[in-house]
């Protein structure tokens, strides 16, 4: 992992000399930069940076950072999120009775690939006690009904509190996530099973094979009060022929599913995706 760097996130209204006055900044404080991405929206106006410095020999200590970062973006006239990239985040994985994307991110996390700390996982049926057993993963059983929908989620919401979650990840958990619940806690990504926006909703894959098509995917993005509208994160593709049934498309959708959320977690978790005007730009 290498000796730990702070990475600033910056949104500002775009004029000349900004990456200079960034890369100033750093250099001004003793930092030196690892890496550096921008973006210009013309057609918004506004500029997107991601730069990251190695912390040995910085000016500021870490306490002093997070202010001396937030003058800076108030300077340019924007806003700027700080992060460390030794900080691990506490995460909480909701599934239903799907398992492969539950599995592959535990997998991935215990071997090191995701760096974050899954503290629990929130479930509304019993049936993945055992997956989250096997890797030493508190389990909770949450019924969600239409009756008790709202008792359900405050439930959740209680839960995230008492665990310090700062990322829910949505691993095929078959339910819809209030507005309520997503205003108190916004930090969310589903998997959807089909190449957004086509197929939105419910049996995609069935849809997709009546329509004959040639490529299915998958989809990780932010959760937001829209079904399956929220900002795309990762997208994965594969293709299919007329010989595969519904059962193949499902089976082989799943390797899409998989992957294409565990790349969203992974940019996610390394602060390399940026929201604004309800898009996405990732500095992969």
């Amino acid at each position: 992992m290498g000796s730990p760097s702070a990475i600033l996130q910056l949104i500002c209204p775009d004029r000349p000399g900004l990456v200079s006055e960034l890369s100033g900044w750093v250099a001004a404080n003793g930092g030196n930069i690892r890496h550096a991405d921008h973006h210009t929206d013309a057609g918004a106006g506004l500029f997107l940076s991601r730069i990251e410095w190695g912390l040995e020999g910085f000016g500021l200590p870490r306490a002093a950072i997070v202010p001396a970062t937030a003058a800076l973006a108030a300077r340019l006239g924007g806003e700027g999120q700080l992060h460390f990239s030794d900080a691990i985040p506490k995460v909480a994985i909701f599934v239903s009775r799907q398992d492969h994307c539950l599995v592959d991110l535990l997998w991935r996390t215990r071997s090191g690939e995701l760096p974050m700390e899954v503290a629990l996982v929130v479930s509304n049926h019993p049936d993945l006690g055992g997956v989250a057993e096997g890797f030493a993963i508190p389990f909770v059983h949450l019924p969600v009904k239409a009756a008790n929908r709202a008792e359900a989620e405050e439930a959740q919401l209680a839960l995230l509190v008492e665990n310090g979650i700062e990322l829910v990840i949505l691993a095929k958990y078959m339910q819809v996530l209030s507005a309520g619940f997503l205003e108190r806690f916004p930090a969310v990504i589903n998997i959807h099973h089909s190449f957004l926006p086509a197929f939105q909703g419910a049996q995609p894959y069935h849809r997709a094979w009546e329509r004959g098509v040639k490529l299915i995917g998958a989809t990780a993005h932010f959760v937001t009060e829209e079904l399956d509208g929220g900002p795309i994160i990762e997208q994965a593709t594969m293709t299919v022929s007329h010989r595969d049934e519904v059962e193949d498309l499902i089976r082989l959708g799943r390797d899409t599913e998989r992957l294409a959320l565990a790349r969203a977690v992974r940019l996610v978790l390394r602060r390399q995706v940026m929201v604004y005007r309800g898009r996405t730009a990732v500095f992969a």
